[in-house]
């Protein structure tokens, strides 16, 4: 059997590298078709997260010194992972200000 020790490794280097291709998503964006990779990549490694935390959970072991973390945090993983195959395109879907435009509305 794998020491929970491992698969706590395996978990936290998922959500490292999960995080970082979520981070760089816009400049993945910059092309469609690299886009559309990363998306893909993004969601896999997170459900890969999610099984691995889960997995952490039933191997009792603990994630940041918590034994109840892993399995939220693996349903989160999931959440994110539906999100990360949003393709909105570069459309405002938040209807706020928009930082850029506030100086020029003034202006007119």
């Amino acid at each position: 059997m794998v020491e929970t020790e491992i698969i706590e490794t395996l978990a936290q280097s998922m959500c490292f590298l999960s995080l970082t291709a979520f981070i760089f998503i816009a400049t993945f964006s910059r092309n469609e078709k690299m886009e559309l990779m990363a998306q893909n990549f993004i969601m896999f490694s997170l459900l890969i997260t999610a099984g691995i935390l889960w997995w952490l959970s039933i191997a009792g072991g603990e994630l940041w010194g918590s034994n109840y973390l892993p399995k939220p945090l693996s349903l989160l993983c999931v959440v994110v992972a539906i999100a990360a195959r949003l393709n909105i395109k570069g459309q405002n879907v938040s209807f706020g200000a928009n930082p850029h435009n506030i100086g020029k509305k003034e202006e007119e």
